[in-house]
């Protein structure tokens, strides 16, 4: 098609995009939306794609790009395609845009796969009218490039077979319709399963070796992906060192007992907690997997529970001698505040909790042990179990590493007199007299 061919938008084409894009978008709102119409020119079919947005209420319509059947390029114009954000179109002919867009000009020339957005075509009616695509089912097909189709269908007109199987999303693929065009008794097993078929998803290779073995087209659909998930997931590589040369059993085995492999990794994670020998089979293949899988998940969770509640009771143990240790730095006769060391980890989650800030998580109970930090809670004297503002204590550094109120708000100057110039020096000489 050359460039002096191309002729305004018709009007009939001009309704039938408006109501499209009110079916397709109610409210008419949003950025721009592309739709396409057919036009034959010396006896070639012609997709035109036209792109369009509402603007103060009034819609905006245009040519971005014209694709013909069997050419080789197309032409484009105030159109361009970005990675992250996909086709874009300037307006600034048509006054929307305030400046010219780079992309934006005359027409201008492309390879033939590029500039074609989807872009529900509103006439399509004109394909079945054409004598060679009379029968091509194009009316059934709702991919993004109805031109592939059409291709597709002139070098295989068997794809309207699948077509009107209910088949579509499989029309495309060259190995079916070449596997259709060779092989009667295959057509017959397409109508014989095309429910099964048209209501999941296969792959291509899982349906011709269905075919081929007379298998079970589920079972092998579900080792395949498992296959897949095998190779690419990087969270099931310990499956690959552990059945080096017998990873295919493994995938039989999930598959017909429908166990997922996240599924199979809560197991096998729990029988190398509890020390079991997972070269067994007993272990590695049990006959009942549910079964096997709750067992030995509930002990795992009982011994780790036992093991969480002997660490908790470790944590404990170590915080209260770290606390006793410390126990001379605090200041307990202050004429208006008392500065109060903790004592256990539940009393930094408390004072957490009750001032809204993260000494209770983030750590800090490990770091009490580790003597590398010392929390103190400092109070009004009056009110002493009260939580009110919380330290960190350097002991390396003699200082105060973060001192919040509730919210994470600094205190007022009286607390701040106290904590800087009372506590925090009787506290350093305190730790001198200690380390001596």
């Amino acid at each position: 098609m050359n460039i002096k061919d191309i002729k305004p938008i018709p009007h009939y084409i001009i309704k039938a995009i408006l109501r499209k894009d009110k079916e397709l978008n109610p409210e008419q709102r949003g950025t721009t939306r592309y739709y396409a119409y057919l036009i034959t020119r010396c006896k070639e079919l012609i997709k035109i794609t036209v792109a369009m947005r509402y603007y103060r209420k009034k819609p905006y319509l245009k040519q971005v790009a014209i694709h013909s059947m069997h050419g080789k390029e197309c032409l484009v114009k105030d159109m361009c395609f970005n990675y992250l954000s996909g086709y874009i179109t300037g307006w600034y002919a048509e006054g929307l845009f305030r400046y010219q867009k780079w992309y934006e000009g005359d027409w201008g020339t492309a390879d033939d796969k590029y500039f074609n957005p989807y872009a529900p075509v509103v006439n399509k009616q004109l394909i079945s009218r054409l004598p060679q695509f009379k029968y091509s089912a194009a009316e059934l097909y709702d991919g993004i490039n109805v031109f592939r189709y059409l291709r597709l269908y002139e070098k295989y007109p068997q794809i309207e077979y699948l077509m009107k199987l209910g088949l579509s999303r499989l029309a495309t693929s060259k190995q079916l319709l070449n596997k259709i065009g060779k092989d009667k008794a295959f057509c017959k097993w397409l109508i014989r399963n095309k429910l099964e078929l048209s209501e999941h998803y296969y792959y291509i290779d899982v349906i011709l070796r269905a075919y081929r073995t007379g298998g079970n087209i589920r079972l092998l659909q579900n080792m395949k992906a498992i296959r897949l998930k095998l190779i690419h997931d990087s969270a099931y590589k310990q499956f690959k060192r552990q059945f080096t040369g017998n990873i295919e059993r493994l995938v039989k085995y999930l598959a017909e007992n429908n166990v997922t492999l996240s599924l199979y990794s809560d197991y096998y994670n729990a029988c190398n907690e509890l020390g079991l020998d997972m070269s067994e089979d007993k272990n590695s293949f049990p006959h009942d997997f549910r079964r096997w899988h709750d067992i030995r998940t509930d002990e795992y969770a009982t011994q780790k529970a036992l093991e969480d509640e002997q660490k908790r009771k470790e944590l404990y143990e170590q915080f209260g001698l770290v606390a006793n240790k410390y126990l001379p730095l605090q200041k307990q006769n202050g004429r208006e505040y008392v500065a109060i060391i903790a004592k256990s980890p539940s009393d930094l989650i408390r004072e957490g909790n009750t001032l809204h800030h993260c000494v209770g998580r983030m750590g800090y109970d490990q770091k009490f042990v580790r003597e590398e930090t010392l929390i103190f809670f400092i109070r009004i004297k009056s009110a002493a179990s009260t939580p009110f503002v919380t330290v960190e204590y350097s002991l390396s550094l003699h200082k105060i590493l973060q001192c919040y109120a509730d919210h994470n708000t600094k205190p007022d100057d009286n607390t701040l007199h106290f904590i800087n110039k009372i506590w925090l020096p009787y506290a350093n000489k305190q730790l001198r007299q200690l380390t001596a």
